[in-house]
């Protein structure tokens, strides 16, 4: 007769097809009835952290909800970080756990359910009799909320005989919030004539707005009122009309195209919740600009919004769209008057990359490689001082080709892990990881896993400035000593070469050929490449230098 742990398998895979994690005492059970019964696909990785940081990103790259699992104890633990990470982006998946006995806990175990909560996450534990019914639930519940659960299952329980496994029925899911009664119909109503009067539109977008499908609906509104277009770092590329896109806002942006931003008259933002980098800290809009937030929260997340639409992204750009076609309005014109190519352009470095302490400027080094690495990639984020250079050279063609793991809770280390998740949603792409020394060092465990599961498919460019960066630039200008955030300079190709890829390490931009010939080889002849890029730790980010100003520290 199945077991419990078959009921919870067999009824996940009808809504899950893929599960990252490592086995233990406490999901055995279960990932053998996974495996012998189900057609959902399980890749193992090597520390728990990185089963939910893979479910993470496959969610992000795909829109497709995956699961993670751990045993009890610290299996469970050491999923904490990443399982905190994805409740504060707001990331439904699934962590599959075991847990402590129905009986009581054992010397070993800890409160799973405090520990979960205390970074955001529900748990449902399952039963004998309610097995397959609980799984459905927290299934249902992270996709309604867009946040991980943790679906338990008690190690007494997880062997014992529970009968049939019943039908899944179908979940049942909201449909899109839709604006609702006359407060909401009238404020579309004056939103549109703002936008119908403006001599400078601009739109800002976000995850929201992509998770939303908002693009069309996006890319009728921008044309009906000649906005410009900005997105935030997790919406590049959600509007169809590249020749109008300021880029990325906020610390990410070009100080040409932020200037842009600052000359609007009416900015309307959708899908995106205003934090302090997107909005530079406050300075992102001019104080006469009109600013309304469209978005599914309660209520407006900045106070420099003057009014705000509660509804889908989608939706209310479809009813903007209307109203604006019902009051006659023209384009503004704005947009074909401005030089976004030009406002757009970042400083590049020196033209032989070399920076005043001899060793490469990663801002040519990234300007270098936009143009050598594919162009249809997909592009995984660890945390650290490197982000902005990927979120400033590399271009991608949609929100779902950008996975920044990690800078919701501001985590480094989950970096490596990203790749299979990343892989596994998009297995006919490239998979670009850009992470730092120091992240990658402490995701050291899963650089085997990113290079298992890309296989040639894969490359990872690693900023590598024997140092925490971002410590640096703020700590070290403090006098604090610096001695603390150095770190010996690894040799990353190595470590790769030692695990089934090949290594290269980057002085000059020479080095960087290997990178264009990688790219013109046959994928199923060529491993994974890891370029391993001895930059400067003396070139500043600008988003890095925006956060030392508004702390207080030149």
């Amino acid at each position: 007769m199945p077991t419990v742990s078959a009921h919870v398998a067999r009824t996940l895979a009808q809504h899950i097809d893929h599960v990252f994690g490592v086995m233990g005492n406490g999901n055995a059970w279960f990932l053998d009835a996974l495996e012998r019964s189900t057609r959902a696909r399980f890749t193992a990785v090597r520390h728990e952290a990185g089963g939910v940081v893979a479910a993470d990103a496959h969610f992000r790259a795909s829109g497709r909800i995956a699961a993670a699992t751990a045993t009890y104890g610290a299996g469970f633990t050491n999923a904490l970080t990443a399982l905190a990470e994805a409740a504060q982006a707001r990331v439904p998946l699934v962590l599959l756990a075991g847990d402590e006995p129905t009986s009581g806990p054992r010397p070993w175990d800890v409160d799973q359910i405090a520990l979960a909560a205390a970074v955001g996450a529900r748990t449902y534990t399952v039963g004998r009799a309610d097995a397959a019914a609980t799984t459905v639930i927290a299934i249902e519940h992270a996709l309604t909320y867009r946040v991980p659960v943790v679906l338990a299952i008690p190690y007494d329980v997880a062997a014992l005989e529970a009968g049939p496994v019943p039908d899944a029925p179908e979940l049942t899911l909201p449909g899109p919030m839709a604006p609702a009664g006359p407060f909401d119909a009238a404020a579309i109503t004056d939103l549109a004539r703002h936008l119908a009067d403006a001599e400078r539109p601009l739109l800002l977008a976000g995850r929201g707005a992509w998770l939303a499908g908002a693009g069309e609906a996006l890319g009728d509104l921008a044309d009906a009122t000649g906005a410009l277009t900005t997105t935030t770092a997790l919406g590049r590329g959600v509007f169809r009309d590249g020749r109008y896109d300021l880029g990325v806002a906020g610390g990410f942006g070009a100080e040409g195209a932020m200037a842009l931003v600052r000359a609007a008259d009416v900015a309307v933002v959708l899908g995106a919740s205003l934090n302090q980098f997107t909005m530079r800290f406050g300075e992102l809009f001019a104080p006469g600009t009109r600013v309304v937030q469209v978005d599914i929260a309660p209520a407006a997340t900045h106070r420099h919004v003057g009014g705000f639409v509660r509804g889908d992204a989608a939706l209310v750009a479809r009813a903007l769209v209307e109203e604006l076609r019902t009051l006659r309005a023209k384009p503004s014109g704005w947009r074909e008057t401005v030089d976004v190519a030009a406002a757009r352009s970042y400083e590049t470095g020196p033209a032989d990359g070399i920076a005043p302490d001899g060793r490469l400027d990663p801002r040519t080094v990234a300007h270098r490689l936009a143009g050598l690495l594919p162009a249809d990639r997909v592009v995984v984020s660890d945390g650290g001082h490197f982000i902005g250079w990927a979120n400033m050279y590399w271009p991608v063609a949609s929100p779902n080709r950008m996975i920044m793991v990690g800078t919701a809770f501001q985590s480094i280390g989950l970096g490596f892990p990203s790749v299979a998740g990343a892989a596994a949603a998009r297995p006919d792409d490239v998979v670009v990881l850009t992470t730092g020394d120091g992240g990658g060092l402490m995701a050291l465990a899963d650089l085997e896993t990113a290079i298992r599961t890309a296989g040639g498919r894969g490359i990872a460019v690693v900023w590598n400035d024997a140092a925490y960066g971002a410590e640096v630039h703020v700590y070290g200008r403090l006098g604090i000593t610096e001695e603390l955030m150095r770190i010996p300079e690894t040799d990353f190709g190595a470590l790769a070469a030692a695990v089934g890829a090949e290594g290269v390490v980057v002085r000059s931009l020479a080095d960087l050929d290997r990178v264009a010939s990688w790219a013109a080889e046959p994928v199923t002849g060529r491993h994974f490449l890891l370029v391993d890029c001895r930059v400067s730790a003396s070139v500043v980010a600008p988003y890095q230098e925006e956060i030392l100003r508004e702390n207080g520290v030149r």
